[in-house]
């Protein structure tokens, strides 16, 4: 949908959007399909993202799912009900449209934070991986299920393999292993385990209160810069850098960052976090 809220996001019908402050709260609402990743919802969230990137006053963005569960993954149900009607081509084309929600998501400019309670199955593991800082509950079920219904894991597989390295992709990919909480900080997919969805919150908080305390500008710049890492050869990776820390440096952000330090008080922008 392309209408327009009151306060710029998209309007939604699988997804609950609450804004507060400088954080976006995105809740993934198929809680009967145990929010399970229907087209429909991953245009949407598509939609949201792009709706804030430019948005510096967003500076984190929490995605988490309603009814007690993070994401059940793709929406197996919608997908077999299609199955006759369409081409490979088509299914082809629908799925690698997945894998760019998955870079936007990755590269978003925000902190983007990723709160996983119940569970997180295929696709909705592959949303774990993708946050910034993914807080799991220690009963949180995790399963790359996709091998044992006869298809790849194929979208969220580079990212997977990024945040776990390959060795234990293959391993979690091709034997579909079940695992919990704790393993899941273990692998590297998460970094925080929770007692229950209480303590989950508590520890976001906390997580919001140090991004607070970082500007928002020099966050993006930051993300750039360690995604463009990856992509570039080193003296490349290098030089871009350097033109976005010259940016930073010279923007408003940098001469107040460097006021605050000589004057020995908080910068703005840890000011403005909550308004």
């Amino acid at each position: 949908m392309n209408d327009l809220s009151p306060d710029g996001l998209p309007e939604t019908q699988s997804l609950i959007l609450h804004r507060e402050g400088s954080v976006l709260t995105i809740w993934l609402n198929r809680p009967e399909a145990k929010n399970a990743l229907s087209a429909n919802m991953t245009n949407e969230l598509s939609a949201v993202l792009d709706s804030v990137a430019a948005d510096r006053t967003v500076r984190s963005i929490v995605l988490r799912g309603k009814g007690g569960v993070f994401c059940a993954g793709g929406d197996i149900k919608g997908f077999k009900s299609d199955m006759q009607a369409i081409s490979a081509e088509q299914i082809a084309r629908g799925n690698r449209d997945f894998g760019d929600l998955m870079i936007k998501l990755n590269e978003q400019p925000q902190v983007v934070i990723a709160l996983v309670e119940g569970a997180a199955i295929g696709g909705g593991l592959g949303l774990a991986c993708v946050a910034d800082i993914t807080l799991v509950t220690v009963d949180a079920r995790f399963r790359l299920s996709e091998t044992s219904l006869g298809i790849p894991p194929a979208q969220i597989a580079p990212f997977v393999v990024e945040r776990v390295g390959l060795t234990q992709a293959r391993r979690l990919m091709l034997t579909g292993a079940r695992f919990k909480g704790a393993e899941a900080v273990a692998l590297g997919i998460a970094h925080g385990v929770a007692a229950d969805g209480v303590d989950l919150e508590a520890q976001c908080e906390e997580i919001l209160g140090h991004i607070s305390a970082c500007a928002p500008g020099a966050n993006a710049v930051t993300k750039a810069i360690l995604f463009e890492t990856l992509r570039r050869p080193r003296a490349e990776a290098l030089d871009f850098a350097a033109q976005g820390f010259a940016r930073c440096m010279l923007s408003a952000e940098g001469l107040e960052g460097v006021a605050a330090f000589v004057e020995k008080r908080a910068p703005a922008w840890a000011e403005q976090a909550d308004n």
